[in-house]
Protein backbone atom coordinates (compact mmCIF):
# COMPACT_ATOMS: atom_id res chain seq x y z
CA UNK A 1 0.00 0.00 0.00
CA UNK A 2 1.04 4.25 -0.65
CA UNK A 3 -1.70 6.21 -0.12
CA UNK A 4 -0.15 9.25 1.29
CA UNK A 5 -1.85 12.07 2.80
CA UNK A 6 -0.60 15.99 3.17
CA UNK A 7 -2.54 17.54 6.26
CA UNK A 8 -1.76 20.92 5.93
CA UNK A 9 1.74 20.90 5.68
CA UNK A 10 3.89 23.94 6.14
CA UNK A 11 7.64 24.41 6.39
CA UNK A 12 9.03 27.29 7.44
CA UNK A 13 13.19 28.84 7.41
CA UNK A 14 13.29 30.63 10.25
CA UNK A 15 10.50 33.90 9.40
CA UNK A 16 10.32 32.60 6.06
CA UNK A 17 7.44 30.36 4.78
CA UNK A 18 8.12 27.85 1.73
CA UNK A 19 5.39 25.74 2.02
CA UNK A 20 1.64 27.33 2.63
CA UNK A 21 -0.36 24.90 4.20
CA UNK A 22 -1.00 22.54 1.42
CA UNK A 23 -4.00 19.40 2.10
CA UNK A 24 -3.41 16.49 -0.67
CA UNK A 25 -4.48 13.43 -0.77
CA UNK A 26 -2.40 10.37 -3.03
CA UNK A 27 -4.24 6.89 -3.85
CA UNK A 28 -2.24 3.50 -3.65
CA UNK A 29 -0.36 3.13 -7.16
CA UNK A 30 -1.25 6.63 -8.18
CA UNK A 31 1.43 8.67 -10.34
CA UNK A 32 1.64 12.09 -9.33
CA UNK A 33 3.51 15.17 -10.71
CA UNK A 34 4.25 18.30 -9.06
CA UNK A 35 5.31 20.99 -11.30
CA UNK A 36 5.65 24.45 -11.00
CA UNK A 37 8.28 26.95 -11.69
CA UNK A 38 11.14 27.44 -9.84
CA UNK A 39 11.44 28.56 -6.05
CA UNK A 40 7.97 27.19 -5.94
CA UNK A 41 8.59 24.81 -3.50
CA UNK A 42 7.78 21.13 -5.19
CA UNK A 43 11.36 19.70 -4.43
CA UNK A 44 11.23 20.97 -0.54
CA UNK A 45 7.37 19.61 -0.53
CA UNK A 46 8.93 16.24 -1.84
CA UNK A 47 11.53 16.09 0.39
CA UNK A 48 9.15 16.61 3.05
CA UNK A 49 7.42 13.62 2.21
CA UNK A 50 10.73 11.42 2.30
CA UNK A 51 11.72 12.70 5.05
CA UNK A 52 14.77 14.72 4.49
CA UNK A 53 13.13 18.04 5.11
CA UNK A 54 11.48 18.49 8.91
CA UNK A 55 7.87 19.46 8.52
CA UNK A 56 7.49 22.55 10.59
CA UNK A 57 3.43 22.45 10.75
CA UNK A 58 0.80 19.71 10.07
CA UNK A 59 1.00 15.96 9.08
CA UNK A 60 2.17 13.43 6.83
CA UNK A 61 -0.11 10.23 6.76
CA UNK A 62 1.90 6.98 5.24
CA UNK A 63 -1.13 4.33 4.76
CA UNK A 64 -2.87 5.87 7.46
CA UNK A 65 0.28 6.16 9.82
CA UNK A 66 1.74 9.59 10.88
CA UNK A 67 5.38 9.48 10.01
CA UNK A 68 5.86 13.88 10.41
CA UNK A 69 8.34 12.94 12.85
CA UNK A 70 9.70 9.53 11.33
CA UNK A 71 13.24 9.46 9.50
CA UNK A 72 13.70 8.63 6.09
CA UNK A 73 14.71 5.33 7.12
CA UNK A 74 11.43 4.09 9.00
CA UNK A 75 8.89 5.56 6.21
CA UNK A 76 9.52 2.84 3.14
CA UNK A 77 9.93 5.33 0.71
CA UNK A 78 12.65 5.16 -1.77
CA UNK A 79 14.33 8.47 -3.53
CA UNK A 80 15.84 8.89 -6.69
CA UNK A 81 17.65 12.00 -6.89
CA UNK A 82 18.51 14.37 -9.95
CA UNK A 83 22.12 13.02 -9.22
CA UNK A 84 22.75 9.17 -10.12
CA UNK A 85 25.03 8.86 -6.85
CA UNK A 86 26.38 5.76 -7.34
CA UNK A 87 29.53 3.99 -6.48
CA UNK A 88 32.08 4.16 -9.05
CA UNK A 89 34.25 1.36 -8.00
CA UNK A 90 31.60 -0.96 -8.04
CA UNK A 91 29.76 -2.75 -10.71
CA UNK A 92 26.25 -2.22 -11.20
CA UNK A 93 25.10 -5.58 -9.63
CA UNK A 94 26.76 -4.45 -6.29
CA UNK A 95 25.36 -0.71 -6.84
CA UNK A 96 22.04 -2.13 -7.08
CA UNK A 97 22.05 -4.52 -4.36
CA UNK A 98 24.56 -2.26 -1.56
CA UNK A 99 21.20 -1.20 0.41
CA UNK A 100 20.19 -4.60 0.93
CA UNK A 101 23.80 -6.01 1.72
CA UNK A 102 24.33 -3.20 4.53
CA UNK A 103 21.12 -4.15 5.90
CA UNK A 104 22.04 -7.89 5.90
CA UNK A 105 19.68 -9.70 3.41
CA UNK A 106 21.07 -12.99 2.67
CA UNK A 107 22.89 -13.15 -0.58
CA UNK A 108 20.42 -15.43 -2.32
CA UNK A 109 17.73 -12.77 -1.86
CA UNK A 110 20.23 -9.76 -2.76
CA UNK A 111 20.67 -12.20 -5.77
CA UNK A 112 17.45 -12.54 -7.29
CA UNK A 113 15.52 -9.11 -5.98
CA UNK A 114 18.77 -7.91 -7.95
CA UNK A 115 18.30 -9.94 -11.05
CA UNK A 116 14.62 -9.18 -11.27
CA UNK A 117 15.58 -5.26 -11.05
CA UNK A 118 17.90 -5.73 -13.78
CA UNK A 119 15.09 -7.72 -16.15
CA UNK A 120 12.87 -4.92 -15.35
CA UNK A 121 14.65 -1.96 -16.70
CA UNK A 122 16.46 -4.20 -19.38
CA UNK A 123 20.02 -3.61 -17.34
CA UNK A 124 21.12 -7.59 -17.45
CA UNK A 125 23.78 -7.43 -19.88
CA UNK A 126 24.82 -4.55 -18.09
CA UNK A 127 25.30 -6.10 -14.57
CA UNK A 128 28.89 -6.41 -14.29
CA UNK A 129 29.72 -2.97 -15.39
CA UNK A 130 30.74 -0.59 -13.70
CA UNK A 131 29.36 3.44 -13.90
CA UNK A 132 32.06 4.94 -15.90
CA UNK A 133 31.12 2.62 -18.67
CA UNK A 134 27.63 3.47 -18.98
CA UNK A 135 25.73 6.25 -20.51
CA UNK A 136 23.81 8.83 -18.77
CA UNK A 137 20.38 7.38 -19.45
CA UNK A 138 22.05 3.97 -18.55
CA UNK A 139 23.40 5.34 -14.89
CA UNK A 140 19.93 6.25 -14.09
CA UNK A 141 18.16 3.07 -14.74
CA UNK A 142 20.70 1.69 -12.27
CA UNK A 143 19.94 4.55 -9.79
CA UNK A 144 15.74 3.40 -10.54
CA UNK A 145 17.02 0.23 -9.93
CA UNK A 146 18.73 0.46 -6.76
CA UNK A 147 15.81 1.58 -5.60
CA UNK A 148 13.28 -0.78 -6.68
CA UNK A 149 15.40 -3.75 -5.21
CA UNK A 150 13.88 -2.41 -1.80
CA UNK A 151 10.51 -2.64 -2.66
CA UNK A 152 9.77 0.33 -1.57
CA UNK A 153 6.08 1.99 -0.40
CA UNK A 154 6.13 4.34 -3.03
CA UNK A 155 8.73 6.15 -5.12
CA UNK A 156 9.66 9.86 -5.11
CA UNK A 157 11.69 11.19 -7.75
CA UNK A 158 13.26 14.65 -7.94
CA UNK A 159 13.92 15.73 -11.30
CA UNK A 160 15.52 12.50 -12.75
CA UNK A 161 16.14 13.01 -16.09
CA UNK A 162 17.24 17.12 -15.75
CA UNK A 163 21.06 15.95 -16.63
CA UNK A 164 19.82 13.73 -20.13
CA UNK A 165 20.14 15.15 -23.68
CA UNK A 166 17.13 15.44 -25.66
CA UNK A 167 17.00 11.81 -26.82
CA UNK A 168 17.62 10.50 -24.15
CA UNK A 169 14.96 12.09 -21.98
CA UNK A 170 12.51 10.39 -24.24
CA UNK A 171 13.73 7.25 -24.01
CA UNK A 172 13.76 7.19 -20.18
CA UNK A 173 10.08 8.93 -19.96
CA UNK A 174 9.15 5.83 -21.67
CA UNK A 175 10.89 3.32 -18.96
CA UNK A 176 9.69 5.20 -15.89
CA UNK A 177 5.62 5.05 -17.79
CA UNK A 178 6.33 1.19 -18.25
CA UNK A 179 8.13 0.68 -14.83
CA UNK A 180 5.04 2.81 -12.64
CA UNK A 181 2.35 0.26 -15.33
CA UNK A 182 4.45 -3.34 -14.11
CA UNK A 183 4.84 -2.20 -10.67
CA UNK A 184 1.75 -0.74 -9.89
CA UNK A 185 3.41 1.36 -7.11
CA UNK A 186 2.64 5.23 -6.12
CA UNK A 187 4.83 7.39 -7.74
CA UNK A 188 5.76 11.20 -6.88
CA UNK A 189 7.89 12.78 -9.46
CA UNK A 190 9.35 16.78 -9.32
CA UNK A 191 9.98 18.04 -12.83
CA UNK A 192 10.05 21.63 -14.40
CA UNK A 193 9.09 20.14 -17.84
CA UNK A 194 6.20 20.11 -19.38
CA UNK A 195 6.01 17.15 -21.97
CA UNK A 196 6.74 15.09 -18.74
CA UNK A 197 4.17 15.86 -16.91
CA UNK A 198 1.77 15.83 -19.50
CA UNK A 199 2.42 12.68 -20.15
CA UNK A 200 3.28 10.82 -17.31
CA UNK A 201 1.12 12.05 -14.62
CA UNK A 202 -2.15 10.60 -13.60
CA UNK A 203 -2.55 13.26 -12.06
CA UNK A 204 -0.87 17.06 -12.20
CA UNK A 205 -0.06 19.18 -9.02
CA UNK A 206 0.74 23.04 -9.95
CA UNK A 207 1.93 24.85 -7.16
CA UNK A 208 2.57 28.95 -6.94
CA UNK A 209 4.76 30.02 -4.10
CA UNK A 210 4.24 27.11 -1.48
CA UNK A 211 0.36 26.42 -2.52
CA UNK A 212 -1.45 24.65 -4.38
CA UNK A 213 -2.58 26.52 -7.95
CA UNK A 214 -4.85 23.53 -8.70
CA UNK A 215 -4.71 19.79 -8.77
CA UNK A 216 -6.33 17.47 -11.78
CA UNK A 217 -5.44 15.43 -14.53
CA UNK A 218 -4.03 16.36 -17.57
CA UNK A 219 -6.53 16.90 -19.36
CA UNK A 220 -8.14 18.85 -17.12
CA UNK A 221 -5.55 21.43 -16.66
CA UNK A 222 -5.62 21.66 -19.90
CA UNK A 223 -8.85 21.94 -21.01
CA UNK A 224 -10.19 24.28 -17.76
CA UNK A 225 -7.59 25.88 -16.08
CA UNK A 226 -8.88 27.24 -12.43
CA UNK A 227 -7.11 30.71 -12.89
CA UNK A 228 -4.34 32.59 -15.29
CA UNK A 229 -1.35 31.30 -13.66
CA UNK A 230 -2.15 27.62 -14.33
CA UNK A 231 -3.38 28.71 -17.99
CA UNK A 232 0.13 30.07 -19.06
CA UNK A 233 1.97 27.17 -17.45
CA UNK A 234 -0.13 24.30 -18.38
CA UNK A 235 1.10 23.88 -22.16
CA UNK A 236 3.70 24.39 -24.37
CA UNK A 237 3.67 26.66 -26.46
CA UNK A 238 1.69 28.92 -23.57
CA UNK A 239 -1.81 30.28 -23.92
CA UNK A 240 -2.21 33.63 -25.20
CA UNK A 241 -3.60 36.33 -22.98
CA UNK A 242 -5.35 39.43 -23.96
CA UNK A 243 -7.27 42.25 -22.04
CA UNK A 244 -11.05 42.97 -22.53
CA UNK A 245 -13.81 44.52 -21.43
CA UNK A 246 -17.67 43.17 -21.20
CA UNK A 247 -20.93 44.24 -22.43
CA UNK A 248 -24.10 43.01 -22.38
CA UNK A 249 -23.62 39.26 -23.80
CA UNK A 250 -20.57 40.44 -25.84
CA UNK A 251 -16.50 40.75 -25.35
CA UNK A 252 -14.47 43.65 -26.28
CA UNK A 253 -11.01 43.16 -27.09
CA UNK A 254 -8.53 46.14 -27.38
CA UNK A 255 -8.08 48.03 -30.27
CA UNK A 256 -9.99 45.12 -31.88
CA UNK A 257 -13.28 43.22 -31.88
CA UNK A 258 -13.97 40.41 -29.58
CA UNK A 259 -16.79 38.50 -29.77
CA UNK A 260 -20.11 36.56 -27.97
CA UNK A 261 -19.54 36.10 -23.88
CA UNK A 262 -22.32 33.34 -22.54
CA UNK A 263 -20.61 32.64 -19.33
CA UNK A 264 -21.30 33.90 -15.51
CA UNK A 265 -19.52 37.14 -13.91
CA UNK A 266 -17.09 39.71 -15.44
CA UNK A 267 -14.29 38.72 -17.08
CA UNK A 268 -11.43 41.32 -17.92
CA UNK A 269 -8.92 38.26 -19.59
CA UNK A 270 -9.88 36.22 -22.78
CA UNK A 271 -7.62 33.53 -23.43
CA UNK A 272 -6.70 31.13 -26.65
CA UNK A 273 -4.03 28.42 -27.13
CA UNK A 274 -2.09 28.52 -30.42
CA UNK A 275 -4.20 25.68 -31.91
CA UNK A 276 -7.40 26.88 -31.36
CA UNK A 277 -6.71 30.16 -34.00
CA UNK A 278 -8.04 29.89 -37.46
CA UNK A 279 -6.41 32.30 -40.49
CA UNK A 280 -9.09 33.93 -42.38
CA UNK A 281 -9.65 36.86 -43.99
CA UNK A 282 -8.70 40.71 -42.72
CA UNK A 283 -11.65 41.85 -40.96
CA UNK A 284 -13.02 39.10 -40.54
CA UNK A 285 -11.83 37.60 -37.51
CA UNK A 286 -11.44 38.58 -33.77
CA UNK A 287 -8.39 40.58 -34.71
CA UNK A 288 -6.16 41.25 -37.73
CA UNK A 289 -2.81 41.47 -37.19
CA UNK A 290 0.69 41.39 -39.38
CA UNK A 291 3.15 38.60 -39.43
CA UNK A 292 6.09 38.69 -37.49
CA UNK A 293 8.29 35.42 -37.38
CA UNK A 294 7.57 32.07 -38.46
CA UNK A 295 8.81 28.84 -36.63
CA UNK A 296 8.70 25.59 -38.87
CA UNK A 297 8.83 22.92 -37.06
CA UNK A 298 8.21 20.08 -39.35
CA UNK A 299 4.77 18.38 -38.37
CA UNK A 300 3.61 21.82 -36.64
CA UNK A 301 4.07 25.44 -37.49
CA UNK A 302 3.77 28.27 -35.46
CA UNK A 303 3.53 32.17 -36.77
CA UNK A 304 3.88 35.01 -34.42
CA UNK A 305 0.94 37.61 -35.26
CA UNK A 306 1.38 41.26 -33.83
CA UNK A 307 -1.96 42.67 -33.27
CA UNK A 308 -1.32 45.58 -32.15
CA UNK A 309 -2.72 47.07 -28.80
CA UNK A 310 -3.49 42.97 -28.25
CA UNK A 311 0.10 41.63 -28.38
CA UNK A 312 2.33 39.16 -30.11
CA UNK A 313 -0.47 36.24 -30.87
CA UNK A 314 1.09 32.82 -31.21
CA UNK A 315 -0.84 29.99 -33.67
CA UNK A 316 -0.19 26.79 -34.03
CA UNK A 317 -1.11 25.30 -37.81
CA UNK A 318 0.34 22.22 -39.71
CA UNK A 319 3.02 22.03 -41.07
CA UNK A 320 2.53 22.46 -44.54
CA UNK A 321 0.86 25.45 -43.98
CA UNK A 322 3.40 28.62 -45.69
CA UNK A 323 2.90 32.35 -44.08
CA UNK A 324 5.11 35.33 -44.76
CA UNK A 325 6.75 38.00 -42.75
CA UNK A 326 4.57 40.75 -43.38
CA UNK A 327 1.60 39.36 -44.56
CA UNK A 328 -1.79 40.68 -42.95
CA UNK A 329 -3.77 38.53 -41.23
CA UNK A 330 -6.94 38.03 -39.53
CA UNK A 331 -7.60 35.62 -37.25
CA UNK A 332 -10.24 33.79 -35.58
CA UNK A 333 -10.94 32.08 -31.99
CA UNK A 334 -12.78 28.59 -31.94
CA UNK A 335 -15.35 30.15 -29.55
CA UNK A 336 -15.81 26.98 -27.79
CA UNK A 337 -12.03 27.36 -26.54
CA UNK A 338 -11.90 30.42 -25.43
CA UNK A 339 -11.04 30.83 -21.83
CA UNK A 340 -12.55 34.14 -19.52
CA UNK A 341 -10.68 35.12 -16.19
CA UNK A 342 -11.82 37.78 -13.52
CA UNK A 343 -9.20 40.55 -13.30
CA UNK A 344 -7.89 38.54 -10.05
CA UNK A 345 -7.13 35.78 -12.68
CA UNK A 346 -9.75 33.02 -11.44
CA UNK A 347 -11.31 31.50 -14.39
CA UNK A 348 -15.00 32.95 -14.76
Amino acid sequence: MGAIELKAVEKWYGELQVIKGIDLDIKDGEFIIFVGPSGCGKSTLLRMIGGLEETSRGAIVLDGTDVTDQPPSKRGLSMVFQSYALYPHMSVRDNMGFSLKTAGAPKSEIKEKVEEAARVLKLEPLLDRRPKDMSGGQRQRVAIGRSIVRAPTAFLFDEPLSNLDAALRVDMRLEIAKLHRSLETTMIYVTHDQVEAMTLADRIVVLDAGQIAQVGTPRELYNSPANLFVAQFIGSPKMNVMGCSFSGSDYQLEGARGGKYTGSGQPAHVGIRPEHITFCDVGSGQCDGEVEVVEYLGADCFVFVNCGPLGVLNVRVGGGETYEVGQKVGLSFQSEHVHFFSSDGAAV
